[in-house]
């Protein structure tokens, strides 16, 4: 019966793991004023008729802190790069040169923050629904557990478990999210 117990907690700590990795994966798309090539991760470009991501058909670099440059393998691909990045509607103007598409990051303005840091708000919130709704599915197992004659105490200790591992992940969240907000307000 305990090993039931481990399986659940190991389950449930799994899949609040995930949550938080899913998190940290949609903070990486906020764009918080730095140029970094994770900005352009969602672009798919239409890569002889297939819809291919960006990084597999170029190199994108940043330059510095204000600047993204793309260099596609194939010359062909740089107007079928440039409308994929128009496509994706991420706020930038991308500027052809005949060798590269440079992309310059604009300063974002105080509303633009401010949007972005509900964004992260509302991310962070989905994150923390992730987290409680592996916690209920922990505890009704347990709950099925007792009802199949596991002692009530061991039932309690394994609920408060769950607790204790549901208050750490929701804690790491809130952390992750200070941090996003600091960086995202930081001019």
């Amino acid at each position: 019966m305990m090993e039931e117990i481990d399986f659940i907690l190991d389950s449930t700590k799994e899949s609040m793991e995930g949550s938080l990795a899913h998190l940290e994966k949609e903070f990486l798309n906020i764009r918080a004023g730095k140029a970094s090539p994770a900005m352009l991760g969602g672009v798919k470009v239409d890569y002889y008729g297939a819809a291919t991501p960006l990084s597999q058909v170029a190199n994108i670099n940043v330059p510095d802190a204000r600047t993204i440059t793309i260099t596609p393998w194939e010359k062909s691909m740089l107007h079928p790069i440039e409308k994929a990045i128009m496509i994706a509607n991420l706020g930038f103007n991308p500027m052809n040169n005949g060798d590269n598409i440079i992309i310059s990051v604009p300063a974002l303005t105080e509303e633009r923050r401010r949007d972005l840091v509900k964004q992260a708000k509302g991310e962070a919130e989905d994150a923390k629904v992730g987290v409680r709704n592996a916690r209920k599915d922990a505890n009704t197992d347990i709950k099925k557990l007792e009802k199949d004659g596991m002692s009530e105490d061991v039932c309690k200790s394994a609920e408060d478990d769950v607790q204790k591992l549901t208050d750490n992940f929701i804690k790491k969240i809130d952390e992750l999210l200070v941090h996003k907000e600091a960086e995202i307000m930081k001019v």
